[in-house]
């Protein structure tokens, strides 16, 4: 029940205690009112019994006094009874008046028929007593008749005055009942009244009130504080304080709340500035190796439960590769080929799990664990994926997550692809388009870059000469002569491999760099590369073009000179090896002054 409503019903019990307490008190006066009447009504009643008795015997003693000894202060005493006689006259009338019993009023009846029978022989004993008939007087007052009269006088109003105690005293016993009944009630209603008052009090304000309210405050002020970790009891009681511990209960929600929303919004903050950081640094990157790089250092910062792998295409479309991975994923091969991956055929993120009922994609182990593949997209085309595996801890299909996932798969598409065109751009500008080898730019900066940093470096350069390349083109048009071209380039390539590089100097012309390498063991791997072209014919849809030939010039930049002069040094050993009629090799060094005495070796 509410406080108000205890409140407005104590309150109400309180006025109508207090309004009974009051009435009964008014009637306990107004009994002790009636007591102390009938008390004096009782008084009034046994003086006036009293004074008839005596006056009756006075008067008469008045009378004989008077016949005995004829003294006149006698007879004025008795007739001086008569006011009195008179005044107890008008007594009883006012007995009458004041509600006697029909008992108590034939017993005055009665007395006053005695007292005046005693009158009338009174008066006649003083009247003889007058005229000298002092016997006859004398006979009067002190004869039987007189004596009769005077004892049935006596006990009329013995018999009155008993009647009228007995009454009065009933009427006091009465009254005095009443008035302390009506008294207990009113001390017992003010009694009722004052626990009352007590009981609300007591339950209202110190258990209904203050406790509660001294239990809160230290609540009230924790939460104040935003201490919302505050344990807040929940009171079911139907009053304001249950409303004031909801409305608590409600403010500690609504802050926890808050705080969730404010770490929520604060997560979300690092997770957009992690995002914009990687953004920033995909932005700079010069390769695909750094950009993997990247890739592998933002992803767990900006996702700590999901692992994952970050896979490229390979130029025909066809298969993808890893190349960066994070947390340790366990369910998705290294490579495999791009029809593997829904998300790839789909073109949109895919979400491989048994629990979302949809099919697994095949680059994936039959684990239960789910897994998302975000592809990588720029321009509309698909050049890598990003894989994401869940961790116990993660939580793969929160929206927010994916929009975030898509939204970097998006940006290292972007990075992935503007680092293929810049790679397409570099290769453009620095390798041949036939024959993908490195163009004369390139040799250009290379022989500069030895020149000036690597001066005292071994360094061996071979010019290498197709033998009668026209006659391919005449015979066979200019495409037999562009796949003789890439032949040749591809052999010279593979042969020299990793030991240096292979240009393309002009026309069916050529050139290797070889750091590290003096003139013997140049020697040794132009032999090597001029075997390697010659040791097989060459067909070209379907025709027989025949052995291919070349003619290699090869200087050395310490054997034979510096850097500076080494391609013109190699070159004039590559016209002296065409000059002895081909499919040579020639050194530099065994020339004397450009001349052509020496011996090829």
């Amino acid at each position: 029940m509410r406080i108000s409503t205890i409140t407005n019903w104590a309150y109400g019990v309180t006025v109508v205690l207090t309004v009974l307490s009051g009435g009964a008190f008014i009637l306990s006066g107004y009994s002790a009112t009636r007591e102390r009447t009938a008390v004096q009504e009782h008084l009034e009643l046994d003086v006036l019994g009293e004074e008839l008795a005596l006056g009756a015997e006075e008067r008469t003693d008045a009378a004989r006094l008077y016949v005995m000894r004829g003294d006149q202060r006698h007879l004025d005493a008795f007739h001086g009874r008569e006011d009195e006689e008179r005044r107890r006259e008008g007594a009883i009338k006012g007995v009458r008046e004041i509600g006697a019993t029909a008992a108590e009023l034939a017993a005055l009846e009665e007395v006053a028929r005695d007292a005046e029978a005693l009158d009338k022989i009174e008066i006649a004993a003083i009247s003889a007593f007058g005229t000298g008939d002092q016997v006859g007087a004398r006979q009067l007052l002190f004869g039987p008749e007189h004596d009769r009269l005077q004892t049935a006088l006596l006990g009329a109003v013995t018999r009155f005055r008993e009647l009228t105690n007995a009454r009065t005293e009933a009427v006091v016993r009465d009254a005095q009942s009443q008035s302390d009944w009506w008294s207990l009630l009113a001390k017992t209603l003010l009694a009722l009244t004052a626990a009352l008052f007590l009981g609300v009090l007591y339950f209202i304000l110190k258990r209904r009130v203050a406790m509660p309210l001294t239990r809160m405050t230290g609540i009230v002020s924790r939460l104040a504080r935003q201490d919302y970790d505050v344990d807040v009891p929940l009171d079911r009681r139907r009053d304001e304080i249950g409303e004031m511990n909801e409305a608590i209960h409600i403010f500690r929600e609504n802050g926890l709340e808050r705080d969730r929303l404010d770490a929520e919004r604060r997560r979300d903050q690092q997770t957009k500035d992690l995002i914009l950081q990687m953004m920033h640094r995909l932005q700079a990157c010069q390769t695909q190796t750094e950009l993997a790089e990247v890739v592998a250092l933002f992803a767990p910062q900006i996702f700590p439960a999901l692992a994952g792998h970050l896979y490229i295409m390979n130029e025909s479309r066809t298969t993808l590769a890893r190349i960066a991975s994070w947390l340790d994923p366990q369910h998705s091969e290294a490579s495999f080929p791009a029809s593997a991956c829904w998300g790839l055929r789909r073109g949109r993120p895919h979400v491989s799990a048994r629990e979302h009922s949809d099919i697994n994609c095949q680059h994936l182990d039959d684990s239960d664990v789910p897994g998302l593949c975000v592809p990588l997209t720029a321009q509309g085309d698909a050049i890598g994926l990003l894989y994401f595996e869940e961790r116990p801890e993660g939580q793969l299909q929160a929206e927010t997550s994916r929009l975030y996932l898509e939204l970097i798969a998006e940006n290292v598409g972007l990075a992935t692809a503007n680092l293929q065109l810049r790679d397409k751009l570099t290769n453009l500008s620095i390798r041949d388009a036939l024959t993908s080898l490195y163009n004369r730019r390139s040799l250009d900066e290379d022989m500069n870059r030895h020149a000036r940093d690597r001066g005292t470096e071994l360094l061996a350069c071979m010019m290498i000469d197709i033998d009668h390349f026209k006659r391919f083109n005449d015979e066979f048009g200019h495409d037999a002569g562009d796949e003789v071209m890439r032949y040749v380039a591809h052999i010279i390539s593979d042969t020299i491999g990793a030991a240096g590089h292979a240009y393309r100097f002009g026309g069916e012309e050529f050139t290797a760099l070889i750091p590290g390498m003096d003139e013997a063991q140049g020697l040794e791997l132009a032999e090597r590369v001029r075997s390697n072209i010659r040791s097989a014919p060459l067909s070209h849809r379907g025709r027989i073009l025949g052995a291919v030939s070349v003619s290699i010039g090869l200087a050395s930049s310490r054997d034979s000179g510096s850097v500076a002069s080494l391609l013109t040094r190699a070159d004039t050993a590559l016209l002296e090896a065409k000059a002895r009629g081909r499919n040579m090799t020639v050194l530099a060094s065994a020339l004397v002054d450009g001349g052509r005495r020496r011996d090829s070796a």
